[in-house]
């Protein structure tokens, strides 16, 4: 009986860590990928038996009290030790096996990771795989993320970092529109075009569209006929002849292949950051973690497919 209340006061205890770390049950419980009527009895049963509150709840809210927050820095250090742990223990075996955890933005994970996981299992069928797709970053220690691709320079000290390509972008449009409406050559040629533009669903701001000239960056917020927050939505209205828009070469570099885009102010293209993975300092020994990095450095050769589609055009 005594080691059956050992494992609940554990269970209570992630449940506790995770539910204060991201703010609410819901988060709590799809980091753990369990459901939060568990996350909130777990932690009910663990208020119960230490004779404290942890949480003051409201009904949009969920908050530390003194108790919880004098825990909560404990409760850390423990799952931190059982994280360092299994990962010793996972560093053992030579075979990737088992689940692994995978984020990256909705873009990315569409067009360049989706397609290849199937190729990734049929390299090593005992590798499960949980791939989570948004433009929300996550906390990648906190949600037990074992590798997240990201666009931009990493900040997180607890994160190694791999670059895997440039993340280009380009002003493109469909030959039908061109022909009708002719081809800018330069920046300020937009004013007298149709422009669909992006929107981020994270600020709810228009994208500044960025253009090269030598070593200067100039930033244009054309006056849009068109605005979506979905970057595979923009392409679908360009190759529909809906105007001229932004969009990063892996997104838009396929219809440039077959004819159905072409770049516009393409000498203006410019690099906006980076393709990265990030994987937490303590799975650095993981062999699920090894091997997915290794087979993301080899979908992104330099250089890549669709920067070689757009250098044709």
């Amino acid at each position: 009986m005594a080691e059956q209340i050992g494992i609940d006061r554990l269970t209570g205890i992630i449940a506790f860590a995770r539910a204060a770390s991201l703010g609410s049950y819901t988060a709590a419980a799809r980091s753990l990928s369990i459901s939060p009527s568990a996350i909130s009895k777990s932690v009910q049963r663990l208020e119960e038996r230490l004779g404290v509150r942890l949480f003051s709840r409201t009904t949009r809210s969920l908050t530390l009290t003194s108790e919880g927050l004098a825990l909560h820095e404990r409760a850390l250090r423990l799952l931190q030790q059982a994280e360092e742990i299994e990962q010793a223990a996972a560093a053992t075996r030579a075979e990737p096996a088992g689940l692994m955890k995978i984020t990256a933005p909705l873009p990315v994970g569409v067009h360049l990771i989706s397609p290849h996981l199937p190729a990734f299992r049929e390299r090593y069928p005992k590798v499960s795989i949980d791939l989570r797709l948004g433009d929300t970053f996550t906390d990648l220690v906190e949600e037990g993320i074992d590798v997240a691709i990201r666009v931009g320079q990493p900040v997180d000290s607890r994160l190694i970092a791999r670059t895997l390509a440039p993340n280009r972008v380009c002003a493109f449009a469909s030959p039908a529109y061109l022909e009708r409406r002719g081809i800018p050559t330069r920046p300020e040629d937009l004013d007298g075009h149709d422009c669909v533009n992006f929107r981020y669903q994270s600020s709810g701001q228009s994208m500044r569209w960025p253009f090269r000239t030598g070593e200067r960056i100039q930033e244009v917020l054309p006056n849009a006929n068109i605005v979506v927050d979905n970057s595979d939505a923009v392409v679908a209205i360009l190759v529909n002849d809906g105007g001229i828009g932004i969009s990063a070469t892996y997104i838009a570099g396929p219809y440039v292949a077959r004819g159905e885009l072409v770049p516009v102010l393409k000498t203006y293209w410019m690099d906006r950051h980076h393709i990265t993975a990030l994987w937490p300092e303590s799975r650095r020994g993981n062999p699920n973690v090894r091997a997915f990095v290794a087979f993301l450095v080899e979908l992104f050769p330099d250089p890549t497919p669709w920067d070689t589609a757009f250098a044709l055009a």
